[in-house]
């Protein structure tokens, strides 16, 4: 068979670990114009089974036994210098994150023309014209004016494009995308999981495609395949995995997977207002050294309410203005107009006053998070520099690691002792730790394999429940919107498309804007039909 071929391979980890085997006993095959999808959870063995197709594999980790083939070259025997020829011309790759993928100091033209000039020996101008050329191809909007632009002056959708450009440039055998659409909004990851379906048809290329969201799996994928542990648990043709599965935990992913249908109306708490957003506008000025940028409108007489003891949520792509609004509601950021008040106080410009009216659960726990600092400590911190006496500070962050589902004795420990959803449960303790009036919680679950979001998202309603929390939810996620939020606002560059109860809005959208949004959820069809 030709196409990628791996064989009983198996990957052993460092002594110390969790489990002996990073893989065990893998068999999987790629044909050429066919798109395979590998899902499963963190720590699933998704990433390293790429790691070993592309010959990247983290020190420390050693093949035990099994084989890796491409068209029948055995991948695992290659040298170094095979390699450098081999990456790029034969097997390419399309990163999670672009922004960290690319080099912030090159222009994407340099970056794109250093493949035909390092694998073909082009000319610098030759190879500009082919950059030029497959800037068009994967539908940039000004491919011109991309080529002379740095990675961080393109919005991330466009990113993934000049990556995808990238992968693609020389044709490769195998296309191998690790992630490619996690932190795009719902419009731009069905443009570019489009774009990845037509270009593979048209040069037949075989894609492993690597995710954890069975909405991209059912929208994408040819055949999927399915793994726990380093194991391979379950295999086959897209629509027999996603309608009849087999293994239990290939079960227990798809049930975790949030529906796009709201429950019924279920507004609870006082009614009272919480926050009220009066007419807010912000406008980021014109900056930059080489040349000079409109003004954008980030906001634009944003108002809005939300309830005590409700959850609003806050929906649209990126640039519509969704994470300037969540910084403005906790004070990281000034207006140029219109009014916040929080229990019916203005919003006071101090952040130090203001950290007992609203408090931020970031969108990456890690990021956040000191990690040279225990946990314990950043929970004690807030309320320490606010007045609370040491010990009794420390006494409340172990309570509240109690309430988010964590062991209080782990306190001591240090951020990259916890896994991914663990650090998301710190980071709603050190918000709460202040006994805010209002939760922002900023794409809290973005990141999250489906069963940790899921268990995340209930934290979030237990806590709720509990604590009587007001929460407002930024996100670009229509299905976890549907399940967590009250009601929903949605927002269009800078301004208010559509707002009202979320199943009202969601099951009946009046605003055409609302309409695409739902529209391009990924596998609605399959996942819900």
């Amino acid at each position: 068979m030709t196409g990628l071929r791996i064989d009983n391979l198996a990957i052993r980890l460092p002594k110390g670990g969790d489990r002996t085997h990073a893989l065990s006993g893998i068999t999987l095959a790629v044909a050429p114009g066919e798109i395979l999808c590998v899902v499963g959870e963190s720590g699933s063995g998704k990433s390293v089974t790429a790691s070993a197709v592309m010959g990247l594999l983290a020190p420390g980790l050693m093949v035990e036994q099994g084989s890796v083939t491409l068209n029948g070259q055995d991948l695992l025997a290659l040298t170094p210098e095979q390699w450098r020829t081999t990456r790029g011309e034969r097997i390419a790759m399309v990163f999670q994150e672009p922004m960290t993928a690319l080099n912030p100091l090159m222009t994407v033209g340099r970056q794109l023309a250093e493949m035909w000039i390092v694998h073909r020996g082009l000319s610098r101008r030759d190879a500009l014209a082919r950059a030029e050329a497959a800037l068009t191809e994967v539908q940039l909007p000004d491919p011109a004016g991309a080529l002379n632009a740095f990675p961080h002056e393109l919005s991330g959708g466009q990113r993934q494009r000049v990556m995808i450009a990238m992968a693609l440039a020389l044709e490769p055998e195998l296309l191998i995308c690790d992630e490619p659409t996690t932190a795009l909004d719902v419009t731009t990851q069905a443009q570019v999981l489009t774009l990845i379906r037509d270009l593979q048809r048209r040069h037949n290329t075989a894609v492993m495609f690597i995710t954890h969201d069975f909405g991209v799996v059912a929208e994408i994928a040819d055949r999927v395949a399915v793994m726990q542990l380093g194991r391979l648990v379950e295999e086959g043709p897209a629509a027999q995995v996603l309608k009849a599965p087999q293994h239990p935990y290939t079960q227990a992913l798809l049930a975790a997977v949030p529906p796009l249908n709201a429950p019924a109306a279920r507004l609870a708490g006082s009614g009272e207002p919480v926050l009220e957003l009066d007419g807010l506008t912000k406008t980021y000025a014109s900056r930059g050294i080489f040349r000079r940028r409109k003004p954008v409108r980030a906001l634009d007489g944003i108002s809005a309410t939300l309830r005590r003891g409700t959850t609003l949520g806050i929906v649209g792509e990126s640039g519509s203005g969704k994470s300037t609004l969540a910084r403005c509601v906790v004070g990281l950021m000034g207006l140029d107009g219109g009014a916040i008040r929080i229990a019916g106080r203005p919003l006071p410009p101090d952040r130090q006053k203001a950290a007992h009216l609203a408090q931020m659960v970031f969108q990456d726990p890690y990021a956040s998070l000191n990690p040279r600092r225990s946990v314990g400590a950043q929970v004690a911190q807030g309320p320490i520099a606010a007045g609370t006496p040491r010990d009794a500070a420390w006494a409340e962050a172990r309570r509240l690691f109690s309430l988010v589902g964590l062991d209080p004795d782990s306190v001591r420990r240090y951020p990259h002792e916890f896994s991914g959803g663990q650090r998301q449960r710190i980071g709603i303790a050190r918000a709460l730790a202040m006994k805010p009036e209002v939760l922002v919680a900023d794409e809290p679950v973005s990141a999250l394999d489906v069963s940790v979001q899921a268990q995340v998202l209930a934290l979030l309603r237990e806590l709720q429940a509990q604590l009587g929390l007001s929460i407002l939810f930024i996100t670009h996620d229509l299905r976890v919107a549907a399940q967590l939020c009250d009601e929903v606002v949605v927002m269009q560059n800078g301004r208010v498309a559509e707002a009202g109860p979320v199943a009202e809005v969601f099951t009946n959208p009046r605003h055409a804007y609302t309409q695409s949004l739902l529209a391009a959820v990924p596998g609605r069809a399959v996942l819900e039909g």
